[in-house]
């Protein structure tokens, strides 16, 4: 099984537990994007499209922030692999933004897509979240059909929120590989 790693904007730092993930899990792989810092849905889903496709493994998709919002958009959009059972088993989607926020810096990205995500699904969120309220991450959990789980304030859910490797997020991991 292959997990591809869905950062949000500016890409995740050395600190990030995605960052760490990747680093530690043989079988993990970051999605590139064409620009990290100015974020074009068109480019990032092709990128997701691509990356999916390419795989000769089933895939769980582990995205962050902006990485959540890209995921939705290739349900929404109906992408190559979408519906294909063998392709995409699970995602971890971990503190979706409020891209439909006036001050948020990826504008391409709104409205929220609240298509149903046609795999398993855990979506994480924190109560003190900058990026998001926590009845927004609620609503989009209900929409894409998946298990919401409360973090507690744990900010954005990023390298300066102290979670290191994140356990508990690999956890979540683990019963998305293994359902």
């Amino acid at each position: 099984m292959k997990i591809l790693i869905l950062p949000g904007i500016d890409n995740s730092g050395p600190a990030h537990w995605q960052s760490l993930w990747e680093a530690s899990l043989p079988n993990a792989e970051r999605v590139q994007q064409r620009d990290w810092a100015q974020p074009q849905r068109e480019d990032w889903v092709a990128a997701l499209s691509a990356a999916v496709n390419a795989s000769q493994q089933e895939v769980v998709l582990v995205a962050h922030s902006l990485g959540c919002a890209l995921v939705a958009w290739w349900v929404a959009l109906d992408m190559p692999g979408v519906h294909d059972k063998q392709r995409v088993k699970a995602a971890l989607l971990v503190a979706p933004p409020d891209v439909e926020r006036r001050e948020f810096p990826a504008a391409s990205f709104a409205p929220m897509p609240l298509t149903r995500l046609p795999f398993a699904s855990k979506i994480v969120a924190s109560e003190n979240d900058i990026w998001c309220e926590m009845p927004r991450a609620q609503a989009w959990a209900q929409a894409w059909g998946g298990e919401f789980h409360h973090l507690g304030a744990r900010g954005h859910i990023n390298g300066e929120s102290g979670l290191g490797a994140w356990q508990q997020g690999r956890h979540w991991l683990n019963e998305l590989t293994e359902s």
